[in-house]
């Protein structure tokens, strides 16, 4: 009891210090060239990967006095932000060099980039003038990239009290790391928010565009729906796409009793329902699960589905298409990765359209939903 109550005065003390900041987004329309071609795509990536490398590089400098106070923390996990920067910096390393392959064809912002320290000296004196091509681009970018890791070092700087996204507990967890460059996968969550549900307006614009995403239900979701419809038309609400299971309830797996009934009670429903569509994963909500559940997982043969980049689209303080914006400047940053946009908010609506349109002719692909998480 005496640790119980250690750990929620650990926690709202860190809660109560969080900086409520709007997630950040940046305008694409800042940005002078469509993205009309993969060259045209790299050398947005290499702007975007220098900037963010810039701001990663600046926040090394802080002290843990400063860390604490500039992400809005009485505690934080230095270990965990160490570990997470130092990630950061071999992902950004291989992707500049990915996105160099086509300095043959336009050099905007080619640098010699041989190693992480000729990285880290580029990204220091990386800078712009007033009349250079990019200036409406510039500070928007600075800006973005900045709110954008203090977003990730405040989850990290959390750990392992508050589980997220940015850390994998084992093997049994996965992420878009192992997708090949230029790959993207779809996923969506459905427990944020009781309605609206926009899955029929999804599966169905999903269908037309040929594409497949991994919807993760929550089981009193399904069991709801199938009250009101039968087995059949549920099969083809999800006809061609994946499922995956958030646990019964919308709430955190990391200190629920009762959680893993929650996973296998809805493993087992969809399974039985629509075994065509199940897929093995499970998503803990808000990524908040247990760090010692391998057992238990590999037990039942699945395995834990995360996320790479985060629309944000959760909380409503982004519009879609502000929403659909952020995940173009991370995907333009991360260059592959596993999207989680939530099939219960509005702004879906405008950000799927938006984001494959502006990404149409880019040279990405979309990884099927079956081969997502292998």
């Amino acid at each position: 009891m005496r640790i119980a109550l250690l750990f929620v005065a650990w926690l709202s003390a860190a809660g109560a210090f969080a900086a409520p900041n709007e997630p950040a987004s940046l305008d694409r329309s800042t940005w002078p060239e469509p993205l009309t071609s993969p060259t045209l795509f790299d050398v947005a990536s290499r702007a975007e990967i220098l900037t963010f490398a810039r701001a990663l590089l600046a926040s090394e400098s802080l002290d843990e006095a400063a860390l604490k106070q500039r992400l809005g923390l009485r505690m934080i996990n230095l270990d965990a932000i160490n570990t997470l920067r130092e990630r950061m910096w071999q992902r950004l390393l291989v992707n500049y060099n990915f996105a160099q392959q086509s300095c043959d064809q336009d050099a905007s912002f080619c640098f010699l980039v041989e190693d992480r320290d000729t990285l880290r000296q580029q990204a220091a004196k990386f800078e712009l003038g007033p009349d250079s091509y990019y200036t409406r681009w510039v500070d928007p970018s600075r800006q973005f990239h900045e709110r954008y890791l203090d977003e990730q070092l405040r989850k990290a700087a959390l750990l392992p009290q508050v589980g997220s996204e940015v850390a994998l507990f084992g093997d049994h967890e996965r992420n878009g790391d192992g997708l090949n460059d230029r790959l993207f996968a779809l996923s969506f969550d459905s427990g944020a928010n009781l309605a609206p549900d926009h899955t029929p307006w999804l599966t169905e614009y999903l269908r037309k565009a040929k594409l497949s995403g991994t919807f993760f239900v929550l089981g009193s979701d399904i069991q709801n729906r199938l009250a009101q419809h039968s087995v059949g038309e549920l099969q083809a609400l999800y006809s061609t796409q994946c499922i995956g299971v958030q646990g019964w309830e919308f709430r955190s797996h990391s200190h629920w009793q009762d959680w893993q009934y929650s996973v296998t009670r809805s493993v087992e429903l969809v399974k039985n329902k629509l075994p065509e569509n199940f897929v093995p994963l499970f998503r803990p909500p808000t990524g908040q699960r247990r760090a010692d559940a391998a057992g238990f997982f590999r037990g039942q043969g699945l395995q834990v589905a995360l996320w790479d980049i985060d629309p944000a689209d959760s909380n409503r303080q982004l519009t879609g298409e502000q929403s659909a914006q952020r995940v173009l400047t991370l995907m333009l940053l991360w260059r592959h990765g596993v999207i989680n946009f939530n099939a219960k908010q509005d702004g879906v609506k405008t950000a799927m359209p938006w984001l494959l349109t502006h990404t149409a002719q880019s040279g990405i692909g979309w990884e099927d939903c079956q081969d997502t998480f292998r």
